[in-house]
């Protein structure tokens, strides 16, 4: 909630401004309207929405309220990924990042403040999970990556600060508003939740059918690296977290999942971890992303070579299995998730009068 407990306007879905218009005493028809200025224009002004009556205004006024994050920081690297620090109503920051793709733009929304997994290659995990995000924070950061895009945001990755599946409901609240017609309109099809492999949360969004993309951070192939690198793996090992992603594709009747596997050097990049790969996924006709590790000051671990990069994805290809490296975009600002805000947080210690 914002100023006053009062619920914002972008965290409701269709239904809900239906219901809001209804108890104003309003015409239903006006909450397309309001629709149109959150996700289409995307202002938050209700005082700027024409043609709403009076009642309605008044009846928002104090049933409701508008909300903006403030953007605290923005890092735009060379290859055009743009990375915002935004801080939310009581002062905790997130990050959000818009990648430029080949006609496209995709837009990587946080889900909570830090996070509790631990991954032991991630920076955001060092400093811990303070909340979770409500949707309407979520659907804040889409419309501020609105703004300040310079195209249109086609593409939406739940894969920034924190894990979605430890705020499931809240997350499935955004997927459904972003995904919605008479909501902000995203393609399903355009929306990817990535989890580190949290077994009930994969069987909630097939009971719940959530309507989005499935990605799965792999990142190791025996039960002994995993459990070092996600530690989440000693609770769902990699055989039991397999057999929830072949559910959710019978069950979503073929659909392809991501696994999405980051190549620590010296530690999952050798030829032997690239055929126990192609053992695990055999058959289940995934996409599997290889992202080579983005080094960062004081991280254990350290990016893999080009060879070693090279001749992982050659393995896979060969087992006919669909293989991509994802080049490390932004590079030159630290894009990473938790980069941002630990390297504002630093300045802000250096400086501690300044805001």
């Amino acid at each position: 909630m914002t100023e006053k407990n009062l619920p914002p306007l972008i965290g409701m879905s269709h239904e809900q401004l239906v219901q809001l218009c209804h108890d104003a005493g309003a015409k239903p028809v006006h909450a397309e309207r309001i629709i149109a200025s959150l996700f289409r224009h995307y202002n938050s002004d209700i005082t700027a929405i024409p043609e709403l009556p009076t009642v309605l205004r008044n009846y928002l006024a104090e049933h409701a309220t508008t909300f903006e994050p403030e953007c605290t920081a923005l890092q735009q690297a060379e290859d055009g990924t743009r990375k915002l620090l935004l801080k939310m109503a009581d002062g905790k920051e997130v990050e959000t990042v818009l990648i430029q793709g080949p006609g496209r733009l995709t837009q990587c929304i946080s889900t909570q403040v830090g996070c509790a997994v631990g991954c032991t290659f991630c920076l955001t995990a060092t400093a811990g999970l303070t909340r979770n995000l409500s949707t309407a924070e979520m659907v804040a950061q889409v419309m501020m990556g609105q703004k300040i895009g310079n195209r249109q945001v086609r593409n939406l990755v739940l894969m920034g600060m924190g894990e979605p599946f430890h705020n499931y409901d809240e997350v499935a609240k955004f997927v459904r508003i972003a995904s919605d017609p008479k909501g902000m309109a995203f393609s399903p099809n355009r929306i990817t939740l990535s989890t580190s492999g949290l077994v009930p949360g994969i069987y909630k969004m097939i009971e719940d059918k959530l309507p989005c993309n499935l990605a799965v951070s792999l990142n190791a192939t025996t039960d002994e690296v995993r459990d070092r690198v996600i530690p989440i793996n000693r609770k769902y090992p990699i055989l039991e977290l397999l057999h929830a992603i072949r559910d959710y594709i019978k069950a979503r009747g073929n659909k392809r999942v991501l696994i999405e596997y980051v190549l620590l050097a010296g530690v999952n990049d050798s030829i032997e971890d690239a055929k126990r790969l192609c053992q695990l996924v055999d058959g289940m006709g995934c996409t599997v992303n290889l992202l080579p590790f983005n080094a960062f000051p004081g991280s254990a671990f350290k990016s893999p070579s080009d060879t070693a990069v090279s001749t992982f994805r050659d393995i896979l290809v060969e087992a006919n299995i669909i293989a991509v490296v994802r080049s490390s975009r932004g590079r030159d600002i630290s894009a990473a998730c938790g980069q941002l805000k630990t390297e504002v947080l630093k300045k802000r210690l250096r400086t501690p009068h300044s805001r």
